[in-house]
């Protein structure tokens, strides 16, 4: 049991791997039914994030001060490892190993919580929907090498609206899950698809270690409230193929002209909270690195690599990432630039609905601008974030800018 206080203002807005109760500001983490037991020597984690910047005060752990149990500190320098992302439960069902797409198609239609698809090397060529949901204590894993390819040549069929699964229709997508909450994907490669990874209604969803290349739009998108995923470990290259504009590696809600598809019954696409962690993006990414769209909330962008070289600067598409969300972490990323390619900044902020785009925080980012970029981290708006400032960190670092760091004041730390 970990538990402490906030300051007034500071709050956890999500956690992952224990259970988590609240009294006020005081909180409680416990352990799950799977990383309870620590043998001696061992090691247990977990994490949470939250809005604002107050750190904990009065620490337990098991009743025993943190002090006297170990001190961590409250950023981590630049260039040290970022910590452990979320994990899930080991599988506890069955594997089923599949050969050929329509074995692959067979198992996604009947796959239960727990289970295992494991993809053999070798291609699978057509539309691959999975409907089923895994549970927080059985998820589903669908794994595969990276020589295990999975691609959808081309759309087919009528598009009932707004994208939902019908009988004879092919979006495109390379993996298309849908409402299909506490999957993990891992290992394996989607390729020559309009889209790469497409998550409606699928939260808690780990993506750990796929290539994704070759994509007519973009590579991985969490939408219709695909809420607490992870993308990690995974590498994003030649996007927008077919439409530039479209071609982000990363792409995290949905445009508020598209909420009347896909957001919730609020109106807000809201897929909050998604992690994506030490990815390496780019080069030949159309558009941006990782998107954040206006009303996701509470994400973190942390260790990744991005390569801008082939950025095509199409519909403002112009820098590794642009945040139109609030209260995201973007710390320790590493971004370069190379001609050719249409560079404004390396990071942007902007605010097409009311509080967007606001109380984001810069830490430990490394950004070389490549002579073309103006800033490392532009914030379009302050006006706009009264009383819930962006706030870029001096621990930012630049080189080969037009102009510098930040075009706003950076706070110390």
């Amino acid at each position: 049991m970990v538990e402490f206080d906030l300051p007034t203002g500071t709050t956890v807005t999500s956690s992952w791997s224990a259970t988590r109760t609240s009294s006020g500001n005081h909180y409680r983490f416990a352990s799950l039914s799977w990383n309870g037991t620590v043998a001696p020597g061992g090691t247990a984690s977990f994490g949470f994030n939250a809005a604002n910047l107050g750190l904990p005060l009065n620490c337990l752990v098991n009743g025993v001060a943190c002090s006297s149990v170990v001190t961590p500190p409250s950023s981590p320098p630049p260039g040290s490892p970022p910590p452990t992302s979320p994990t899930l439960p080991p599988s506890t069902g069955s594997m089923v190993d599949v050969s050929t797409a329509a074995q692959l198609s067979t198992a996604l239609a009947a796959v239960q919580p727990g289970q295992t698809i494991r993809l053999a090397p070798g291609t699978y060529s057509g539309a691959f929907l999975a409907r089923t949901a895994g549970t927080a204590t059985a998820p589903i894993t669908l794994t595969g090498p990276t020589t295990a390819v999975i691609t959808n040549p081309g759309a087919s069929g009528t598009n009932p609206g707004c994208s939902t699964p019908a009988a004879g229709f092919n979006p495109g997508y390379g993996l298309w899950l849908y409402a299909a909450a506490y999957w993990r994907l891992s290992g394996f490669t989607v390729a020559g698809a309009s889209k790469g990874i497409v998550l409606d209604a699928a939260p808690h969803v780990l993506i750990d270690g796929v290539y994704v290349h070759d994509i007519g739009d973009e590579g991985v998108h969490f939408r219709r409230s695909s809420a607490d995923g992870v993308i990690e470990n995974s590498r994003i290259e030649r996007t927008g193929q077919v439409q530039p504009d479209f071609g982000e590696g990363v792409y995290l809600g949905s445009a508020n002209s598209n909420w009347s598809c896909y957001g919730n019954t609020g109106g807000v696409d809201a897929s909050d909270r998604v992690q994506v962690l030490n990815n390496h993006i780019g080069p030949d990414v159309a558009a941006e690195h990782v998107d954040v769209k206006e009303g996701t909330v509470g994400g973190v962008l942390r260790g990744n690599t991005f390569n801008g070289q082939g950025i095509a600067g199409q519909n403002s598409a112009d820098s590794w990432v642009d945040v139109k969300g609030s209260d995201y972490l973007i710390q320790g990323n590493i971004g370069t630039f190379t001609p050719p390619g249409v560079f404004a900044n390396g990071y942007e902020t902007h605010n097409p609905t009311a509080g967007s785009g606001c109380g984001n925080i810069w830490r430990d980012n490394v950004s070389d601008l490549g002579n073309v970029g103006t800033w490392a981290i532009d914030v379009t708006s302050t006006s706009k974030c009264a009383g819930h400032l962006n706030v870029v960190y001096t621990s930012n670092t630049v080189t080969n800018a037009v102009s510098g760091l930040t075009n706003i004041n950076p706070t110390a730390g």
